[in-house]
């Protein structure tokens, strides 16, 4: 049985390829999630004005 290289080749790469989209993106949305956390960390509380403090 003879092994097609070019084909083979071609699966490798465009497997590489894919991977590296992957985390490509994946460091693209845990950047914008970590932003998004400090932003909520930066925003002060918002109190009830008519809530009685014990």
């Amino acid at each position: 049985m003879d092994v097609n290289y070019p084909i083979v080749g071609t699966v490798i790469a465009a497997a590489i390829m894919f991977l590296i989209l992957l985390i490509r993106r994946n460091m693209k949305d845990e950047k914008t999630f970590e932003k998004d956390l400090n932003k909520l960390d930066k925003s002060p509380e918002k109190h009830d004005s008519g809530e009685a403090s014990s």
